[in-house]
């Protein structure tokens, strides 16, 4: 019983990597289905779209959209995952202070909620069960084999 505690109790070990893991899934998921209802009434939406920053409606909708499901899709695989989130936590500080500025918190909490889980996971990173951690090993362990390498010369 003491070593299944420590086990699940422990911040070592893989099952922080598994829970970023879920987490990227969940809330990308999440974040895809509000993408994925725009994209549907594109066409509808594209007309009456707020345009906070200036670049018209239309414009509005598809950087919205490319937040909403490009980045929730690569954010699922854990791809560039740091990079993808920024677009999502720009959009949604833009609908909490812009869009909904004087509304209710109550109106902003679930854009409060996203942001927290996006800024954590900028901190973070995707975890060991991801596309960056793939690519990352290997850049990193080419660059160590070229450190072994160059020290390797400078001995001989």
């Amino acid at each position: 019983m003491r070593t299944f505690l420590l086990k699940v109790t422990s911040p070592v070990g893989g099952s922080v990597h598994v829970g970023l893991l879920i987490l990227r899934v969940f809330v990308g998921a999440m974040m895809l289905t509000h993408g994925m209802a725009k994209l549907l009434t594109f066409s509808e939406l594209s007309l009456v779209f707020p345009d906070p920053l200036g670049v018209g409606s239309t414009m509005s909708l598809l950087l919205l959209l490319g937040s909403e499901v490009v980045c929730s899709i690569l954010l699922m695989c854990g791809i560039l995952t740091r990079l993808v989130v920024l677009p999502s936590i720009f959009g949604l500080l833009v609908a909490v202070f812009a869009i909904h500025g004087g509304d209710a918190f109550a109106v902003k909490e679930l854009a409060w909620l996203y942001m927290g889980v996006y800024v954590a996971l900028f901190f973070t990173g995707a975890g060991r069960y991801s596309v960056d951690d793939l690519i990352f090993s290997r850049l990193q362990a080419k660059e160590a084999d070229a450190i072994w390498m160059e020290t390797k010369k400078e001995t001989l």
